[in-house]
């Protein structure tokens, strides 16, 4: 029997390796369940296994900042330890519902293009804004709380509510 490469990557344990706390673990493992959630729609499209990776360690680089750059640490942390590209561009794009490269300027990151791509990218991005500590949350919750944070107006709430609509089949009324 072959195991699936992206297997060991999706164990809780994974965490505990690179010295994440505890809350960054249960956030992890809350995305991974709601990922894996999301995905029940796009059953025979997705790498499942490389869905659950992504999500895993999507935050990981919360282990050493909880800045915007925490997604630019964690593709750090993973290509010094040779974690497969797949899920280093998982934990690269899943911010919000992604950000352009004229955002990414703004926000003091590396000039790119962090927007998801893959089903597999959009379903941890998506699960991420969808789960707010350990706790499922709806999409006007996510809604209200960007705005708080960002504006009212801000591109990246009409991202969150077509990344939803195309995930969940379910347009924001």
């Amino acid at each position: 029997m072959i195991l699936n490469k992206y297997r060991k990557y999706y164990s809780p344990h994974i965490l505990n390796e690179f010295d994440c706390p505890s809350y960054v673990i249960e956030h992890s493992k809350a995305v991974m369940l709601k990922a894996i959630k999301l995905s029940e729609n796009f059953e025979g499209r997705i790498d499942l296994d490389l869905l659950k990776a992504g999500a895993m360690l999507h935050d990981v680089g919360r282990c050493q900042s909880n800045g915007i750059d925490h997604a630019i640490v964690g593709v750090d942390i993973l290509k010094k330890n040779k974690v497969p590209l797949e899920i280093i561009k998982i934990v690269e794009r899943h911010i919000g519902s992604g950000i352009t490269r004229d955002e990414a300027i703004i926000l003091g990151l590396p000039a790119k293009n962090y927007m998801p791509v893959t089903l597999e990218e959009k379903l941890v991005a998506h699960a991420d804004n969808l789960i707010h500590g350990t706790h499922e949350v709806d999409l006007d919750f996510v809604i209200r709380k960007w705005q708080k944070k960002m504006g009212i107006n801000h591109p990246s709430i009409t991202r969150l509510i077509e990344l939803h609509a195309e995930l969940t089949d379910k347009k924001q009324d």
